[in-house]
């Protein structure tokens, strides 16, 4: 079955663009992006803090099937509400480092949606690091998730 979140991993570069078209309407969409309650149920995982606004920040943990926790953690460096967020992303206790992301969003029709995420990494060798770990698999599945979970709220 093919993926909807599309990856473009150039050779040779640090950076990956994931797109994904939602049938849902642009704001449903950024809604998921910056509601603690509407986050932790689509990312299964815990919102410890989500600050969804210009020098705010966001701390997250997840627990793995051995009941080990993991933290995610960044700082919101640009928002402008149903367009854009920019924000740094950290995977706690890895050699990953952290990520610089910016999201965005755009209106397609009234009742669909488009997010486009640019990711840089410090080097190409730590990107290509997160897609051999199975990035691509889990952020599809995660949107999939979104999808379905948000389209209820419509």
């Amino acid at each position: 079955m093919e993926q909807k979140t599309k990856i473009n991993a150039e050779d040779g570069r640090q950076e990956l663009v994931i797109t994904r078209e939602f049938d849902l309407p642009l704001e449903l969409l950024f809604k998921a992006y910056v509601e603690p309650d509407i986050v932790e149920q689509w990312m299964g995982t815990k919102v410890l803090k989500l600050e969804s606004k210009k020098h705010g920040g966001y701390q997250f943990e997840t627990t793995d099937p051995k009941g080990n926790k993991h933290g995610f953690n960044g700082v919101i460096h640009e928002f402008s509400p149903n367009q854009k967020i920019t924000r740094t992303f950290e995977m706690e206790h890895t050699r990953f480092g952290v990520q610089l992301e910016f999201l965005e969003f755009a209106k397609l029709t009234d009742d669909t949606s488009k997010l486009t995420m640019h990711i840089v990494y410090r080097s190409v060798a730590l990107r290509d690091q997160m897609l051999q770990i199975g990035m691509a698999q889990g952020m599809n599945l995660a949107h999939n998730r979104l999808q379905a979970m948000v389209g209820k709220l419509k």
